[in-house]
């Protein structure tokens, strides 16, 4: 099986995010790391591949010149190899050009099933992937708490409010990975040093050749016009007491407030 994984550096949320001039993630700033949502899309890919005894799994990212030392982390996990577009031009991307990159960068490549987070921590609107299904034209499987892939198709179980809903499509696919399919493995000493000698393929924007599609910063769609830090908080409550006693001073704090 070949899994292709959707993979964003992102600045490391351990940090302290700053601001450029033009308002937006200074991304020189800070460290990048491999975005935790994605972290568990390429375990659930690992597992995949493994549980088939064959196959390869190939990293595919948009990020700047200096991925290549994020992305060694997600190598070391056991990914084969990255494929990282980078180009001067892409800084300041918004949604949409990001999704018309990738899907550019997906189309040179042979898969079975793509794999994606639901989101990333330096943006949090979740729809690059089902953008880039769109693009390409692959069925859009979301938020997925179990992957069954068999001849020709792809079973999942796709969370809901209720629970979950079981849904299948015909390979290539693209999924949307959760948290339900497992904790991400770290990666092995022996995963480490494998990872310096793997291969990292780097396109531009002409490998891709998009013609005339607008992308990168001066096609952004969107424009950061302003910032603030969030209102202080109220001050909180803490209920301390044994069970019983605690629910009903919920029971109060809330019937006094008209919330119940």
């Amino acid at each position: 099986m070949r899994i292709v994984v959707l993979v964003k550096p992102v600045p490391d949320t351990t940090g302290q995010e700053r601001l450029g001039p033009d308002l937006r993630v200074d991304r020189a700033a800070v460290p990048a790391v491999v975005n935790a949502n994605d972290e568990y899309a390429l375990e659930a890919a690992l597992k995949l591949v493994e549980a088939a005894g064959e196959g390869e799994v190939t990293i595919l990212a948009m990020a700047p010149a200096a991925a290549p030392e994020t992305l060694r982390k997600a190598l070391a996990m056991g990914a084969q190899r990255a494929v990282l577009i980078s180009d001067p031009s892409l800084a300041g991307s918004d949604t949409l050009s990001t999704v018309r990159v990738l899907a550019a960068g997906l189309r040179r490549l042979e898969y079975d099933l793509v794999l994606a987070g639901a989101d990333t921590s330096d943006g949090g609107a979740g729809v690059v992937p089902a953008g880039v299904a769109v693009s390409v034209g692959l069925p859009y499987l979301s938020y997925a708490s179990k992957i069954e892939p068999g001849a020709g198709r792809v079973l999942v179980h796709r969370l809901s409010p209720s629970g979950y809903d079981v849904i299948e499509a015909a390979l290539p696919a693209l999924v949307v990975a959760t948290q339900a399919l497992g904790e991400p493995r770290y990666p092995s000493l022996r995963g480490i040093m494998a990872a310096r000698s793997k291969e990292i393929i780097t396109w531009s924007l002409a490998d891709l050749e998009l013609g005339d599609t607008p992308v990168g910063g001066a096609a952004a769609t969107t424009d950061v016009v302003s910032v603030r830090q969030p209102a202080t908080r109220a001050a909180t409550r803490v209920v301390r007491e044994p069970a019983t006693v605690a629910a009903a001073q919920v029971v109060e704090f809330l019937a006094e407030r008209r919330l119940i």
